[in-house]
């Protein structure tokens, strides 16, 4: 028996919620049969991580936990191989300082204690594998189970490649720069703001940095409203986002830290360039098909994001170099579902 813990789903659908849905869904691991664990409510959350799974565990000697999610609780991570996480990134360890209230007192814990015990893990890159080797036990093992990458936005092939014909600057134009994701302090936009000022006062652009996500925690919000040339559209649907994405020249990423970086794979479908910092993570993502430049050094980025937007032909080479990466990264997490599912066998 496969069970697969769904109780975070049914509240705001973020990247870890996206991630369940589209990897541990009954259609994703078919025809492995699973049985979803939900909850109702934070307190049924809590009910279901901390007593109904373990117990479930214990009824049936045969069952395995698959948690894609928040991490397995600490009494279910007591059931050791028979629980597997699904590890999005390790920040939860290395990052405390950008943790929320509920990510430092309920999350963090249960993930140390199950990336210190336990003994199988899946994650969503190689980055994300080699940081955790440093936590977990040496003889753990680490499987790759990378996500594919849909058209989440509907943006289709034709209209990607109209938009980078149109997308066509003048030098001291508008110039406009798209970031999606929850703003919080991880995402380190604030760099993305200096950047931004940078393409502003050196360069002459009139630059606008356009953020699309829920408001989070630690305060950014407030303090980039303030910032010239910041729009925040606050969480958008996906047609709202569409447009947003079609009439970006640059898709823009200063995050601290990243496990993946799903967003920069998904704006590709748009035909955007996309500019990240220069880390491994976001070079195993992008490939040959990304910019990358240091957040901490604003006013040489902006000179990269200058020279990049003033080159002949290039939202048209960069819509080129986006759908071929899509397609590359999409081929590897096919191989990654179907060893997945043939290691599950045994437990079904």
């Amino acid at each position: 028996m496969i069970l697969v813990d769904h109780t975070h789903l049914g509240r705001a659908v973020t990247g870890l919620e996206r991630i369940t849905l589209e990897l541990f869904s009954a259609e994703a691991l078919a025809p492995l049969p699973i049985t979803p664990i939900r909850s109702r409510g934070t307190l049924g959350l809590i009910l279901a991580q901390q007593l109904e799974i373990p117990a479930r565990l214990a009824a049936s000697p045969g069952a395995l936990l698959l948690a894609p999610g928040f991490p397995p609780s600490i009494p279910a991570s007591l059931f050791g191989r028979r629980v597997v996480p699904y590890v999005h990134d390790c920040f939860l360890i290395t990052r405390p300082q950008d943790l929320n209230r509920r990510a430092a007192l309920y999350m963090a814990p249960a993930f140390r204690r199950a990336v210190t015990t336990l003994p199988w893990f899946l994650v969503n890159s190689r980055t994300t594998a080699g940081e955790l080797r440093a936590f977990c036990r040496p003889d753990a093992e680490i499987t790759l189970y990378r996500p594919t990458v849909r058209d989440v936005f509907a943006i289709g092939a034709e209209a990607s490649a109209r938009a980078a014909t149109s997308r066509r600057v003048t030098k001291g134009g508008r110039l406009d720069l798209i970031a999606l994701g929850t703003i919080e302090p991880r995402k380190n936009l604030a760099a993305a703001a200096d950047i931004v000022e940078a393409l502003r006062r050196v360069h002459g652009w009139d630059a606008r940095l356009h953020l699309v996500g829920r408001i989070g925690w630690g305060g950014e919000a407030e303090r980039l409203k303030a910032r010239e040339g910041v729009v925040l559209h606050g969480y958008a649907e996906p047609d709202r986002v569409r447009e947003l994405l079609a009439e970006a020249h640059v898709f823009l990423s200063t995050s601290h830290d990243e496990g993946l970086g799903l967003p920069l794979l998904e704006a590709q479908y748009a035909g955007l360039a996309v500019v990240a910092p220069d880390k491994p993570v976001f070079r195993e993502v992008l490939g040959e098909s990304g910019r990358f430049v240091d957040p901490s050094d604003p006013v040489a980025a902006a000179g990269v994001i200058d020279a990049m937007v003033l080159r002949p032909d290039v939202f048209v080479q960069a819509a080129a170099d986006a759908m071929a990466n899509v397609a590359r990264w999409n081929a590897q997490a096919e191989a990654d579902r179907g060893a997945l599912i043939e290691r599950l066998g045994p437990w079904a």
